[in-house]
């Protein structure tokens, strides 16, 4: 796969900072310092925009450092970028800590990981068969 950036920033492109590492670092592009304040949520732009092939999907992580140590991470879990996608990837940060959290410009916010996928052909059934798990779910199994 080939990804190409444009990359409006201040900062260096993302790049993976080890050779085993799953995900590149997103870093914030600001003109001032983002004070989120608990349970705030804020859109933060990163100055990149992607283009890379379909058939793959770009997930944007919370990175487990700045959730640990400060409380931040991503209100929706992963963030899905879509390969049709043309607009700037922007990180939405929800700051989960008891404590005023300040972002700053070139700081790691997020990292980014591509991930394959598939698109199934949908068949409309009346029916689906059944398993040994049948229809148990959500701690059936025990917690």
């Amino acid at each position: 796969m080939k990804l190409k950036i444009i990359n409006k920033s201040k900062h260096p492109l993302p790049k993976y900072e080890t050779k085993g590492s799953s995900g590149m670092d997103l870093r914030a592009n600001l003109e001032e310092d983002l004070v989120l304040k608990p349970l705030d949520r804020v859109l933060v732009p990163t100055g990149l925009f992607l283009e890379f092939e379909k058939g793959y999907e770009a997930q944007v992580r919370a990175r487990s450092g700045l959730a640990l140590k400060k409380g931040i991470g991503l209100p929706n879990g992963i963030g899905t970028i879509d390969s049709d996608y043309r607009g700037e990837l922007k990180v939405i940060l929800i700051n989960m800590s008891n404590e005023k959290v300040t972002i700053k410009d070139g700081e790691r916010i997020a990292q980014i990981v591509f991930m394959k996928i598939e698109t199934p052909e949908i068949i409309e059934v009346e029916e689906i068969s059944d398993t040994e798990r049948g229809y148990g779910g959500f701690g059936h199994t025990g917690v």
